[in-house]
């Protein structure tokens, strides 16, 4: 079961730290350049290009985890897919506060751009949930399967 998971786990990482580089980190970057006048010319230190990098790709790589931990917790018996299902316009109103929160740039095509993956996987966990974690059959009350009656 480590073995999965690990791969699993993996996989989300860098599928996140990608969508964290290639769609989140351009426009992010442009809002920042986008401080220029005729007096003042952007000239961004390499090490604020890797801080931004950095933060985008670990906050990315972090949120794509969600649907592991989900699962993780339902393994766990502290959530479950209808408990999930029913709570989802919470699960929604706090991916718009995280996302206002972790975005490293105060614009909203950003913060809607880290909103956006945490409802989608938000979804996506509640399918896993279903789908990797099955509730034993209930034993009806009088009926024992492992002894055999004699007489």
């Amino acid at each position: 079961m480590l073995l999965p998971f690990s791969f699993i786990s993996t996989f989300c990482f860098l599928g996140g730290a990608a969508f964290g580089y290639f769609v989140v980190f351009p426009p992010a970057f442009r809002f920042l350049i986008s401080y220029s006048s005729e007096f003042l010319d952007p000239m961004p230190a390499v090490s604020e290009y890797f801080s931004l990098a950095l933060r985008l790709l670990l906050a990315f790589g972090v949120i794509f985890e969600l649907p592991v931990v989900m699962v993780f917790l339902a393994k766990l018996s502290i959530v479950d897919a209808p408990f999930l299902s029913k709570n989802r316009k919470y699960a929604f109103l706090i991916a718009f506060i995280i996302a206002a929160i972790v975005t490293p740039t105060p614009d909203v095509v950003n913060q809607l751009l880290m909103a956006g993956p945490l409802v989608v996987l938000y979804e996506i966990s509640i399918v896993a949930v279903r789908f990797f974690v099955r509730k034993p059959l209930m034993k009806i009350e009088g009926e024992d399967t492992d002894e055999t009656e004699e007489g």
